[in-house]
């Protein structure tokens, strides 16, 4: 099973972005759009099309033909008391609590989600896909997510979500099944 991510048009700098944004595409971003749809559009021909619940991947996921269905499971780590914040405003209340959450993948000092159950909750999204062989399946979300499929399907170690970027518009690609997946480039 080939699985095609499809990061969001979402164009604000990463310093910039919001925990939890979920604003409608902006000018820049619809025009980002218009410019990749050509390359994006046999996409829509995969078996099942999904996209996260926020506006912007709905918004993407619709510009591109996908007609997808929301999936709660493709959503953002959900980052408690920080949703709302840039890492930025999040250090300067509480940077002992910013510091701690980034060296340990375990803890959650925002309230909400930790990363290892982010990422774990990423993968089990994508080991319950019900296409087998070689069904295909795209979905547009946010680059958190994607750097969390990537980071599962690697097997790679929780720091590595930090030293990964996904730029809006970005395609990445997975495949396999349960427990078992390559990236693909390219």
């Amino acid at each position: 099973m080939l699985v095609t991510l499809i990061a969001a048009a979402r164009g604000t700098p990463v310093p910039d972005a919001r925990f939890g944004d979920d604003r409608p595409l902006d000018l820049a971003d619809w025009q980002a759009l218009e410019r990749v749809i050509p390359a994006l559009l046999p996409l829509a021909a995969a078996e099942l099309r999904y996209c996260s619940p926020t506006l912007a991947s709905r918004q993407t996921g619709d510009a591109l033909g996908l007609a997808p269905l929301v999936q709660v499971a493709l959503r953002e780590c959900d980052m408690g008391r920080w949703r709302g914040m840039t890492l930025r405003e999040a250090a300067v209340r509480e940077p002992a609590a910013v510091d701690a959450w980034l060296a340990d993948p375990r803890s959650a000092p925002h309230g909400g989600e930790p990363l290892l159950a982010f990422v774990s909750r990423i993968g089990a999204w994508l080991d319950t896909r019900p296409v087998e062989g070689d069904g295909r399946i795209v979905a547009v979300t946010e680059s958190s997510v994607i750097r969390a499929a990537m980071l599962y399907a690697l097997k790679a170690p929780p720091q590595s979500y930090w030293r990964t970027e996904v730029h809006p518009l970005s395609v990445v690609s997975l495949n396999g099944c349960r427990g078992r997946w390559s990236l693909c480039l390219g």
